[in-house]
């Protein structure tokens, strides 16, 4: 048997956290693969340390536009395939999704858009999200298993909320964008955390840097891995790892044995 760790952090901007001691905080742990998200960087931009990390298989996946968006993934394994983006230019001009083909699983590393300002880009979000799961959906149907990781921007339910009823018209918690996810599970996708903890509270992925909401757990959880069902008899674990600094964000994981 052999036991994966799949780590996901948003870690908003990856030259800021590589100041931070991102590479140390990866090299002690080093888990079997790690999705970053809003990398806000074209891998011209970044240091060398960056885009090759001995014994492990780096991919980037940047926005046209500087300093915006992006995903990153490191493997210590390398995949069968990489895919990047959803097939349609509108989507995949900001770099935030790469699939990465192993044998057990197709694994997403994504980073859903923001609704924005004043709501302006919530059906936008909706658009993107509606394409990924046919996405999804076209691989399951092939007969993979899928493990979907990243920054979905969505609290999914009031537990998910440290102040729902605040947040109610705010994105990240409308009507709308919770409905997306209710559609989401409806499918089988496994919320692997609320698998293992159904009624924990408090457990947050993101805390508004201002008024010291991390340090008074103000937060929302964001932050996601989703299986499939064929992969629950693999699932051992799920978590958070509200400790590591670097971002507003913190990493989340789970372990997978086969």
């Amino acid at each position: 048997m052999v036991r994966l760790t799949l780590l996901s952090w948003n870690v908003n901007g990856v030259r800021a956290a590589h100041r931070k001691g991102f590479l140390e905080w990866f090299g002690k742990g080093r888990p079997d693969f790690l999705g970053i998200q809003e990398t806000k960087a074209r891998p011209e931009q970044l240091s060398a340390d960056l885009l090759e990390i001995p014994g492990c298989h780096v991919y980037y996946s940047s926005a046209e536009r500087k300093g915006y968006a992006g995903t990153a993934a490191f493997c210590k394994q390398e995949p069968l395939k990489v895919e990047y983006g959803l097939g349609e230019e509108r989507f995949d001009n900001e770099g935030r999704l790469i699939i990465l083909h192993f044998p057990e699983f197709v694994l997403f590393n994504v980073y859903v858009p923001n609704g924005g300002a004043e709501n302006y880009r919530v059906p936008y979000k909706l658009e993107y999200c509606d394409r990924m799961l046919e996405v999804a959906e076209g691989f399951r149907k092939q007969g993979r298993g899928i493990v979907l990781c990243g920054d979905f921007n969505t609290a999914h339910r009031e537990i998910d909320i440290a102040r729902p009823k605040a947040n109610i018209n705010h994105t990240g918690f409308m009507p709308v964008e919770r409905e997306w996810m209710d559609k989401f599970v409806s499918y089988g996708y496994v919320d692997t955390f609320r698998h293992f903890y159904p009624d924990k509270r408090g457990a947050y992925t993101w805390w508004d840097q201002r008024f010291h909401a991390r340090e008074r757990n103000v937060g929302w959880r964001l932050d996601y891995f989703f299986i499939t069902p064929d992969l629950l008899n693999n699932l051992k674990s799920a978590f958070i790892l509200s400790d590591v600094m670097g971002s507003d964000h913190c990493p989340v994981g789970i372990e997978l044995e086969f």
